[in-house]
């Protein structure tokens, strides 16, 4: 047996003894050390997604140590610092040959269940997954600091969706903790100047400090004049990224760009929003879709490991994992100055 947290039913976790999972061929097992919370986990406890169906241990954010080895398994060993990708894909469909495994034909998520699968997560002492979406851990990275890695790899993945080069003027609306990593990214190659825009105060503060050129309040006046204005030319950013997806965000993102400019989708909290069609096609707007991340891991633990990318800063509060119900639904309830918070293994520090 283990320890985990279980959604039971919608609206809060039970943690409880729940049986150890074995690791079958060509899987392992790991022992969690550490484990942050998606906002998709929090959004999924009250079953509005209807991706996060009870009974089920979430998690898919984690990093942890290798405990035992299934049938077949070769290329690591028990003891090995591994985190892991949150996607389990097939390795055989068109998508996954040609290395778009996030767009796999039969994709899992873990802890995820929508009815057509279910494939319990890292909220919990043990998980076993497939060894082919693990990747060892630099020696400077810290089993939190990797717990941050999937995160960052779907920042990574959205600021590779389109060519961002030294010199481009990027434009980054809302940021939270995809929004904060994306900002990171684009700035480590070398694109500036960046401008973020937020309702929070805290967060446009945040981003000043980690390498915004300028931060915008979503409610200041004549919003998109200023946008434009804050890049060189004041024609407006090269490419913006919409890390929020509701309309406003999306309309700003569309509005501000430059004549041809890019913007990539990467929030999408609102399924539906309105679409300024005249202007992207007046304008000749290119427009990227950017789901999940695309086995960029190794590249983003480079990016910790090299100092180039911080990740500590973000966490907003580390608890052990018997007290993540509380935790969580503090995050749900919107409580200031939570959002992401870290499960830790009642004996690891992460």
């Amino acid at each position: 047996m283990m320890k985990a947290l279980v959604m039971e039913e919608y609206g809060g976790f039970v943690y409880r003894d729940w049986p150890r999972p074995m690791p079958g061929p060509g899987e392992v097992l790991v022992r969690v050390k550490a484990c942050a919370v998606c906002g998709s986990d929090v959004h999924g406890m009250d079953g509005s997604t209807k991706r996060r169906q009870p009974p089920l241990i979430m998690g898919h954010e984690a990093a942890g140590q290798i405990a035992a080895l299934g049938p077949g398994v070769q290329d690591f060993k028990v003891g090995d610092r591994v985190t892991f990708d949150s996607t389990v894909y097939c390795n055989a469909c068109e998508n996954c040959r040609a290395g778009r495994i996030n767009l796999c034909a039969s994709r899992q998520v873990l802890g995820v269940s929508t009815g057509e699968y279910r494939r319990h997560g890292a909220f919990a002492e043990y998980v076993a997954v497939p060894s082919y979406i693990l990747y060892r851990l630099p020696d400077t990275v810290s089993y939190r600091q990797a717990a941050m890695v999937e995160p960052l790899a779907i920042a990574y993945h959205a600021a590779t969706r389109t060519p961002i080069g030294p010199g481009d003027s990027v434009l980054i609306a809302g940021v939270g903790t995809i929004g904060m990593l994306t900002l990171q990214v684009v700035k480590a190659m070398g694109a500036g100047p960046i401008t973020v825009v937020d309702l929070d105060e805290g967060k446009l503060e945040k981003a000043r400090g980690l390498g915004a050129s300028a931060a915008f309040q979503a409610t200041a006046p004549e919003l998109i004049k200023q946008v434009r204005a804050a890049s060189p030319d004041g024609q407006g950013p090269h490419v913006a990224l919409d890390c929020t997806g509701i309309g406003d965000t999306l309309n700003l993102c569309l509005m501000a760009l430059r004549l041809g400019g890019q913007a990539v989708l990467v929030g999408n909290i609102a399924p539906e929003v309105p679409f300024p069609l005249q202007a992207v096609v007046t304008r000749e707007l290119s427009l990227f879709g950017s789901c999940s991340c695309a086995g960029e891991y190794g590249r983003c633990l480079e990016l910790i490991a090299s100092g180039a990318v911080e990740v500590d800063s973000l966490i907003s509060k580390a608890v052990p994992l018997r007290e993540g119900n509380q935790w969580i639904q503090k995050v749900y309830r919107g409580e200031e100055g939570l959002t992401k918070i870290m499960l830790l293994m009642d004996d690891s520090d992460g």
